[in-house]
């Protein structure tokens, strides 16, 4: 196996970006997202950290705070989830709650920024970066509701929706052009874990010399050669289960459907007596014998991928969500 040149960036989260020393790497990523120069003052602790071969899905979570005391969370996803979005807004509010001690007044919130770097299609569109915010306007003037100016000069910021949580999702898969803003040179660094000869966005030169492979000690190789090897496992198992469950439920799925289909469509035409309504009862019966098979066979096709994610020993929680299957059905098989 060819040696990586810069290690991945959500291992760099794990492992080299939680030391103050290498806080411009991360600084420079987020500076290029937002907007806005970002200096981290602590990285902090966060349950959603993950960092060996048992996280299975290699969740990463980051919690770092800013110089104006914001948090950002930074998260890296690389398989699927249907409930993704859900589970964004379940990380902001728990930052939220968290991090406001009981009786504090809720002046004391803090903004929170959501980062969620994707390696699968998550919901549907044309871009490979999309913003969400809180906006409030007007149902009859369409005007966008604002601050007073007390309110203001409190939370230096001009819109009510400025003071709730952001959501930044970049979908790194759908990056297919060439680099011209600093933000698509990180974008790139992300897919490929190549840094250009020529990029110049903010933090990129420090990860050059700091995300280097060959700059890791012993273990730190090792462990990053197995984390990258683990991934390249787990891709392959989640295939391999969902290939086969989908060809063993298609099949009998046609096969079902057939055989109801002809049944029914002899009975109702026998009932008629009439050729006509031996036509359309096997017309509708064929219809009608598909459309069940096709729900069996897609029932049984989901059973099929938790029966091999299961026998792997993935999580039953993670293959209730990959499947839609209840924990219940789940151990029955």
């Amino acid at each position: 196996m060819a040696l990586p040149h810069y290690v991945r960036f959500d291992w760099a989260m794990k492992r080299l970006l939680r030391h103050k020393s290498n806080f411009v790497v991360l600084e420079g990523f987020l500076s290029s997202l937002l907007g806005e120069k970002i200096t981290i003052c602590n990285i902090l602790e966060s349950e959603g950290n993950k960092e060996d071969i048992t996280d299975k899905f290699n969740r990463v979570d980051l919690l770092a705070e800013d110089s104006k005391g914001e948090l950002i969370i930074v998260e890296v996803q690389n398989n699927r989830e249907i409930d993704y979005f859900l589970r964004m807004l379940y990380g902001v509010s728990k930052a939220v709650t968290e991090y406001i001690s009981e009786g504090d007044l809720y002046e004391k919130i803090r903004k929170v920024y959501s980062v969620n770097i994707v390696y699968f299609d998550l919901g549907q569109g044309t871009d490979y970066v999309y913003h969400g915010r809180t906006e409030f306007r007007g149902i009859h003037n369409n005007d966008v509701l604002k601050l007073s100016k007390q309110q203001t000069e409190k939370f230096i910021c001009q819109e009510a929706g400025d003071l709730f949580p952001e959501y930044y999702v970049l979908r790194v898969n759908e990056f297919d052009k060439k680099a011209i803003t600093p933000l698509d040179e990180w974008i790139s660094f992300l897919k490929t874990g190549e840094i250009g000869d020529n990029a110049k966005a903010p933090g990129l030169a420090e990860a050059r010399e700091r995300l280097k492979f060959s700059s890791l000690g012993k273990t730190d190789r090792a462990a990053y050669l197995r984390n990258i090897e683990n991934l390249r496992v787990q891709r392959s198992v989640m295939d391999t289960a969902i290939r086969e469950g989908k060809a063993e439920g298609k099949a009998e799925g046609r096969a079902e459907g057939r055989a109801e289909g002809r049944a029914e469509g002899r009975a109702e035409g026998k009932a008629e007596g009439k050729a006509e309504g031996l036509a359309e009862g096997l017309a509708e019966g064929r219809i009608e014998g598909r459309m069940e098979g096709l729900a069996e066979g897609e029932k049984k096709k989901q059973q099929d991928i938790a029966r091999n994610m299961k026998a792997l020993g993935l999580d039953p929680e993670v293959i209730a969500k990959a499947t839609g299957l209840t924990s219940e059905e789940i151990s029955y098989l």
